[in-house]
């Protein structure tokens, strides 16, 4: 956390930003655990300084602000990273802030608690090395049946665990994955290679489905209350979670069963064995 949906909602906050000039970047004073820069600050600021934003991306996961000098500023939310144009929940935790004219938006900051996500500046080059084919999957809100199976459907994992390896799809974690799998009646304990083309199909029209609602209710705010959206709003899928974090609640589906819980490679996965056989 954040996903796709959640770092989808954070590129489309800041989407007004496009055409406004980088005036200043700052690094506010902050004693937390530091967040990964690459380059230097000094390097970063230099290089970023006097740009303007020529458009808005994003990477699976990451926020991807492209500038007219042609590099790309990538940042990465990991756990408790938020990009935000106003209103930051605490001052301690701000890392970033960039002051911006000729646009709506004066100012996008990034905020992160734990000081687990990183901001980092990438030639063209260098972000297809990162970010490209190679590297990361198809995007899980455009994924096709067919390049699931491709990439998924000689695995021995489960299709649970499979489902969140960015390098064969990307954008999906641990919530959005236990979502998907209900909507596509899939246990997360079957093996990627045991599906068929039917089960494929499936899973990508309900990838499609769920994470395309999920923006549409710009993400989810879990119990630690972390999430927020640009202007420090909470989301509002956590309201229409089917699974996640529900065990032993009527599945929403078939109300003859709860929901179960069990952990696979670490990670707690929440499923209704009546409807996920």
């Amino acid at each position: 956390m954040p996903e796709l949906p959640e770092v989808e909602t954070m590129r489309r906050g800041i989407l007004p930003a496009v055409g406004s000039r980088i005036t200043t970047v700052s690094r506010p004073r902050c004693q937390k655990r530091p967040i990964a820069f690459q380059p230097s600050f000094a390097t970063f600021r230099r290089r970023v300084e006097g740009t303007r934003i020529s458009k808005l991306s994003r990477a699976g996961k990451r926020v991807v602000i492209w500038l007219d000098s042609g590099e790309a500023l990538v940042i990465e939310p990991r756990m408790t990273g938020l990009v935000l144009v106003k209103d930051a929940p605490t001052r301690e935790h701000l890392r970033l802030r960039l002051e911006l004219t000729d646009g709506p938006i004066s100012e996008i900051y990034y905020w992160d608690r734990r000081g687990l996500g990183s901001v980092r500046l990438f030639s063209p080059d260098s972000f297809v090395d990162h970010f490209g084919a190679e590297s990361l999957g198809p995007d899980a809100l455009t994924i096709t049946a067919e390049q699931y199976q491709t990439r998924l459907g000689q695995s021995q994992r489960a299709i649970k665990v499979a489902l969140l390896d960015q390098r064969a799809v990307a954008g999906i974690g641990n919530l959005y994955a236990a979502e998907i799998l209900h909507v596509a009646r899939i246990h997360p304990q079957r093996r990627s290679d045991d599906l068929n083309r039917k089960h494929w199909q499936s899973l990508a029209e309900a990838t499609r489905a769920v994470l395309t609602v999920a923006i549409q209710y710009e993400g989810s705010t879990l119990s630690d209350g972390t999430y927020r959206n640009a202007l420090n709003k909470q989301g509002g899928y956590q309201n229409q979670h089917r699974v996640y974090a529900r065990a032993g609640l009527p599945c929403p589906r078939c109300r003859g069963s709860q929901v179960e819980r069990i952990v696979q490679c670490q990670r707690a996965t929440f499923f209704c064995a009546k409807c996920q056989k």
